[in-house]
């Protein structure tokens, strides 16, 4: 395969995605982009192009932490540098795998001869390459959290800290981070997303004419790319000169006090939190003026720069939309008239510099060639509008003026055997979400999945003993370390101070944290739950737990059942957001095949067992335990609805999956039956009300006593 990447002019439309780049190429200080969009969306394809219109760094010869020669860093571990020439070389990209380990990003220390000879023995990581240029993390809400602390701790030091033992070792790393991601995987830690200084949403086009030309370049560089970057040689050279003098020009652009009140009163009138939003807004407004070639900013800069740097910053919770109020934004920005537009002479443009008249297009003819920069007549790239909110085509036939409790429910058409239960009822929004308390696995994971929910093996957490190291050495066990080596100093010759010590003396140390889980909710959805205001609490109660899953760093997965059968809603997925918006959208009715419901949940928890091994599920049953249906399951075997849902139970709690059952039963007269299915299960029964944090002090208490009643099952049935 080539190592020729395809040219950043090239890239077809994604105009926001491309501007947003080139303001952190003018500005660094920015802070990094970070790209959400589907699949397919060339969002790694301009991550990648971006380096090759990087000016070139000047760095120490010999030097493996790309320290400036004019101002070497006091603490590089190749140091102390020398004053004398540099030499020049490009800026590097740097990606950083997900699956990465935390020595591979920070560089690891050679422990046994730091032991025993005291040598600083540093192989330096992807944050030492990065330095001075970009790093890129691909798939960046999949990352692990423990590395994700360390990117954290870097990005916000701009040096990074190797601490093992009492050896420590320090670098400079400062670079441009850049993230891509699939909302659809996962979305990211608040910590991480607020480190990123700006966001673009990208999606793919609806034009037929804009798909032609993005599948006829791509085709072009497949098949020559090499002479395909050729062709657009002129215009990324035209692009990378533009970005040197935006560079040079942005020491004089002025950010005057009319700007800075237009900055925070957007900060102020969005509800941002912290201050850091303000600070990006006024860096990526400087740089977009910059960018135009002019030496004050306008109220279109502001209005661009919190387009791009507040949509990620505003969101309340996982389920929130990212996006903007544009009618807002300009109202606000409104308020603050220019005193004086015209009182700043422009500068003329200079021969390949920021004019306004920069490269629109290339040889294949295309809209978007040269990433011309936003028009001064116009705050920037045109947006489409944003998608409905799931809550507002849930019942389009009710009033608006009607609160949706009250709304009167429209009949809809009555799929499968609606029965007796009566018909499809259209769906309801969810009750408001509420804190609960956290429900976990028993026993001890292997940590597979890092995570906060259930106890397990973790590279990180308290230490609890020690063993020989599998593979390479992460964490010195120091104590057994030096009690492996003691035994022997005599007949390794000992004669110094120093312990002599050997590989095979040293021992990992074995740490006790959190893990994740794989959360599969099993929601009826039958007639028997279709009254509104009862089916809005049960979504309520979803929607809280699925809050704590996505805080918890879980894996979700929805299987509902109504009328004849089962059906799988979201395949397990890390995206919480998007099991909630199945949620949303569920409708109701028709009969209650509650086997079906957990045969469903059994089979999706053996394809994951074999995907996903070391993840351990958590099985939340939300019903009221009724079953008025076989759906189709029995076949020759017969039963009754409930001795099919009774055997199902059976087969689940032979197999060890650790289940909870959430009761919706409601009303003066209660039947119990949901109490029966959690003792089939082996799990506790919880009540709606129950499931509130404050209102679960006595769960443990409960959950241990359901389990000591459930012989031969207690290790794997437990909820703690």
């Amino acid at each position: 395969m080539s190592s020729t990447h395809f040219p950043f002019t090239a890239v077809v439309g994604q105009d926001d995605l491309r501007l947003a780049l080139l303001l952190n190429a003018v500005s660094p200080a920015v802070g990094g982009v970070l790209v959400r969009g589907e699949k397919g969306t060339a969002k790694s394809t301009a991550v990648r192009a971006l380096s090759a219109l990087l000016p070139q760094v000047d760095v120490v010869p010999g030097c493996r932490f790309s320290c400036a020669p004019a101002a070497p860093d006091a603490a590089c571990p190749d140091g102390p540098h020398e004053p004398g020439p540099g030499s020049a070389r490009p800026a590097r990209m740097v990606e950083l795998p997900v699956g990465a380990s935390e020595d591979r990003l920070v560089g690891a220390l050679d422990i046994e001869r730091a032991l025993s000879e005291g040598v600083k023995a540093f192989e330096p990581g992807l944050l030492a390459d990065a330095h001075r240029g970009i790093l890129y993390v691909d798939e960046v809400n999949l990352l692990h959290d423990h590395l994700v602390d360390v990117l954290l701790d870097a990005a916000a030091m701009g040096a990074s800290y190797v601490e093992r033992e009492g050896v420590s070792v320090r670098h400079d790393a400062r670079f441009l981070l850049v993230g891509t991601m699939n909302p659809e995987e996962g979305e990211l830690r608040p910590q991480l997303l607020d480190r990123f200084g700006l966001t673009v949403e990208v999606a793919a086009s609806r034009e037929p004419a804009l798909r032609v030309e993005v599948v006829r370049r791509r085709l072009a560089y497949e098949d020559d790319p090499a002479g395909f970057a050729g062709r657009w040689a002129g215009d990324e050279r035209e692009v990378r000169a533009r970005v040197v003098a935006a560079r040079a020009l942005l020491p004089k652009v002025v950010l005057d006090d009319t700007a800075l009140l237009r900055i925070a009163a957007t900060c102020a009138g969005f509800e941002v939190d912290g201050m850091r939003a303000d600070i990006v807004m006024a860096r990526t407004a400087t740089a977009l003026a910059a960018w135009a070639g002019r030496t004050v900013v306008r109220k279109e800069d502001v209005r661009q720069a919190a387009l791009l740097a507040l949509p990620h910053r505003r969101r309340r919770n996982p389920f929130d939309a990212p996006g903007l109020d544009e009618d807002k934004l300009d109202e606000i920005l409104d308020r603050f008239p220019d005193e004086e537009p015209d009182q700043q002479p422009e500068p003329d443009p200079e021969p390949g510099g920021p004019d306004d008249d920069g490269p629109e297009g290339g040889p294949d003819g295309g809209p978007d060639g040269g990433g011309a920069p936003p028009q001064d007549e116009g705050p920037g790239p045109s947006r489409e509008p944003a998608p409905p909110a799931p809550e507002d085509a849930a019942d389009p036939g009710s009033p608006d003026a009607e609160p949706a409790e009250q709304q009167p429910s429209e009949p809809q058409p009555a799929r499968g055997d609606a029965g007796p239960d009566g018909p499809e009822q259209a769906a309801v929004r969810a009750a408001e979400p509420f804190r609960t308390r956290m429900l976990s696995v028993p026993g001890l994971g292997e940590g597979g999945a890092a995570g906060r929910r259930s106890r397990a093996r973790t590279a990180h957490g308290r230490t609890t003993g020690a063993r020989r190291p599998r593979g390479q050495l992460t964490k010195l066990h120091l104590a057994a370390t030096v009690q492996a080596a003691a035994p022997h100093q005599r007949a390794r010759g000992r004669s110094g101070t120093g312990l002599v010590v050997r590989k095979d003396d040293l021992r990992q140390a074995t740490r006790e944290g959190r893990e994740g889980n794989l959360v599969l909710f099993v929601v009826d959805a039958s007639g028997s739950m279709a009254a509104r205001q009862r089916m809005s609490a049960v979504k309520g109660a979803v929607l809280s737990l699925l809050l704590d899953a996505y805080q918890r760093r879980d894996k979700v997965g929805l299987v509902t059942f109504r009328g004849a059968a089962a059906d799988l809603a979201l395949p397990p997925t890390s995206s919480v957001d998007a099991a909630a918006t199945r949620l949303e959208r569920l409708p109701t009715g028709g009969r209650t095949p509650l086997a079906a419901g957990l045969l469903k949940a059994r089979e999706v928890l053996r394809i994951e067992r074999l995907r996903d091994p070391s993840r351990r599920p958590l099985l939340v049953v939300v019903t009221d335990g009724r079953a008025t249906s076989s759906g189709g399951v029995g076949g020759s075997v017969g039963g009754t609805p409930r001795e099919l849902s009774e055997r199902a139970a059976l087969l689940l709690r032979a197999e060890g999956v650790t289940s909870v059952v959430v009761d919706c039963e409601a009303g003066p007269v209660r039947l119990g039956l949901a109490g029966v299915l959690a003792a089939d299960l082996g799990g506790p029964s919880v009540t709606l009300d129950g499931l509130r944090a404050d209102a679960l002090a006595g769960l443990v208490k409960n959950v241990r006593t359901s389990v000591a009643s459930s012989a031969g099952h207690s290790s794997n049935r437990r909820v703690a």
